[in-house]
């Protein structure tokens, strides 16, 4: 079978040119042609296809015939894993954790807590979704290895996170540099009771009846994470100082060191700690020391008044006051809403007496005053009956005493005005606000802190050291996309959808491939300066479970 191609060319000099399909026989022992289609009305580039395809015909056959030994398949996930792992490189923390096999599995359950939040064995089923072994060069693994993995974590917590610090300080302590340091703490409650640092104190969550760890956080002055320390749940907070003043001694410190805590952390003994190793501090004190002020003479109400004042002592103590008049309206309208619940409570025990002719005056009233003493308003609200009537009385010379610092706050400092201005002071206080954001994402939606999945005081505090380290990138994550309408948790959703394609040929991979990203993930990539590879590594590595799911569960 083959393609002719003639040209004529008229009387009138005009040319015409006509192609066929043919194809040769034998007849009798001569040798005939025969035409199949006229293949004159198709376009040059048709034409030359199909001498093309009649030129390859034998090769054209072979494909043919592989084509069902051909077969295109969705691969692991890599969208995700790997930004996250891109991102922690960046930020030193795959050069912190190390090349060795403990240190990769640190860092899978770091990307994995930042992906999907879960227990040692929802990481390893993770990992059989995602390309965990690709990308960190890991082999086969299961939730006792990550388990393992925590006490490692533990043990060397204090090396990486050196290395972390080094990253982002330099390599040597800047004994010139004048450092700050916030520090704060929270507490986690367990469902559990077998965990070896749970214990009940004071629930910072209002989770009553559950016991707890308490999490000391210590921040750099930008509200970024240097260190993190779980302790006994019944710990109290000025209990958790003195390790983290010998943490900056040791480790951390440099030059001019300052503290920065809130009126629960840094007393009296706190500040006594501070000054045996020189170190200064920018705390709050509380509402009975200003009303202790107020009446010494140190500070007058009037100053209340100005945007910012300051008055400083003889003995080289500043403090810094300011009245918020956001916060003294809220303070108002909460005093308010109390008395209309105690009118509330009056009104039904009123109603009650009413239509119960026997009912006690005594009794109802009882009632009304244990609401007053419940809400903390018996110093300027009472009750008195007047024949069967319950009534309330405020006291309003002790009302305007007790409004009279509402939104009021005062700060204390050891600094001198010419390293720190009140400004200054006031504003590196607010920034308490930055650790408060962390301890926010660590234990809600982007990290889930709870529920903790481990008993032993090691895993314990090498699962809450692992959330340290993915907000960290959760946090860097959240500046890269922050001009994106987008949050960090909707941006890994998404990236979670870009997997690798692999060709199989007779079952066997042979290409390996990451697709081009649609446009929203180019955005993503773009914004927190991540290139995916073309070819993404391969190992063929399949990860599972050691645990499998009981059937309740998979009734669910």
């Amino acid at each position: 079978m083959y393609v002719d191609t003639s040209t004529v060319r008229s009387a009138k000099g005009k040319t015409y040119t006509r192609h066929l399909l043919r194809e040769s026989y034998r007849e009798g022992g001569k040798v005939k042609h025969r035409t199949i289609a006229n293949l004159s009305p198709c376009s040059p580039k048709e034409i030359e296809a199909i001498r093309l395809a009649l030129r390859h015909k034998q090769d054209l056959t072979a494909l043919v015939s592989l084509k069902d030994d051909l077969r295109i398949e969705q691969g692991l996930s890599v969208g995700a894993i790997w930004t996250v792992f891109d991102v922690a490189r960046r930020l030193g923390i795959v050069a912190a954790l190390g090349p060795t096999r403990e240190g990769k599995l640190a860092l899978w359950q770091v990307i994995a807590r930042v992906i999907d939040q879960g227990s040692r064995l929802s990481a390893v089923r993770l990992a059989g979704s995602h390309g965990a072994c690709d990308v960190l060069n890991l082999e086969k693994f299961n939730e006792d290895h990550l388990y393992k993995n925590l006490d490692w974590l533990c043990e060397n917590q204090a090396r990486i996170e050196n290395c972390l610090f080094a990253k982002r300080n330099g390599k040597k302590r800047n004994e010139d540099k004048q450092q700050l340091f916030l520090y704060d703490v929270t507490s986690s409650y367990l469902e559990g009771t077998e965990n070896e640092l749970a214990a009940f104190g004071y629930s910072r969550d209002g989770k009553k009846g559950k016991p707890q760890i308490v999490i000391g956080l210590l921040c750099d002055e930008t509200g970024m994470p240097l260190s993190i320390e779980v302790f006994p749940g019944n710990t109290k907070d000025p209990a958790t100082f003195s390790s983290q003043v010998r943490k900056v001694v040791k480790r951390f410190g440099g030059g001019e060191v300052t503290f920065v805590g809130d009126r629960g952390m840094i007393k009296s003994d706190q500040i006594e700690d501070l000054n045996k190793e020189d170190f200064h501090y920018i705390t709050a004190i509380t509402k009975p020391q200003i009303e202790k002020l107020l009446k010494t003479g140190v500070i007058q109400m009037a100053l209340f008044d100005q945007d910012l004042a300051e008055v400083e002592t003889s003995a080289g103590i500043r403090y810094v006051l300011r009245r918020n008049p956001v916060r003294a309206a809220e303070v108002a309208q909460v005093r308010q809403d109390k008395l209309e619940s105690v009118q509330k409570e009056a009104d039904k025990q009123n109603l009650y007496l009413a239509e119960h002719p026997r009912a006690k005056v005594e009794v109802a009233r009882r009632k009304v005053r244990e609401k007053i003493e419940q809400l903390k308003l018996s110093g300027w609200l009472s009750e008195r009956a007047t024949g069967r009537e319950i009534l309330l009385k405020e006291d309003t010379a002790a009302l305007a005493e007790e409004a009279k610092l509402d939104g009021c706050y005062v700060l204390k400092t050891d600094l001198d005005r010419q390293a720190a201005p009140k400004e200054m002071v006031h504003d590196r206080y607010k920034d308490l606000a930055l650790v408060e954001w962390a301890f926010r994402t660590s234990k809600t939606v982007n990290l889930e802190v709870r529920p903790v999945c481990v008993r032993l005081e090691p895993h314990t505090r090498g699962h809450v050291f692992v959330v340290m380290l993915s907000y960290l990138i959760i946090a860097e994550l959240a500046r890269c996309w922050g001009r994106l309408d987008v949050t960090v948790e909707e941006g890994i959703d998404q990236l979670d959808t870009l997997c690798a394609t692999q060709l199989l040929i007779k079952g066997e991979a042979r290409c390996n491939q990451i697709p081009q990203p649609r446009e929203s993930l180019k955005q993503l990539l773009q914004a927190a300066q991540v290139t995916l590879p073309e070819v993404p590594p391969s190992k063929g590595v399949t990860v599972t479970t050691k645990k499998k799911l009981t059937s309740r569960r998979k009734r669910r």
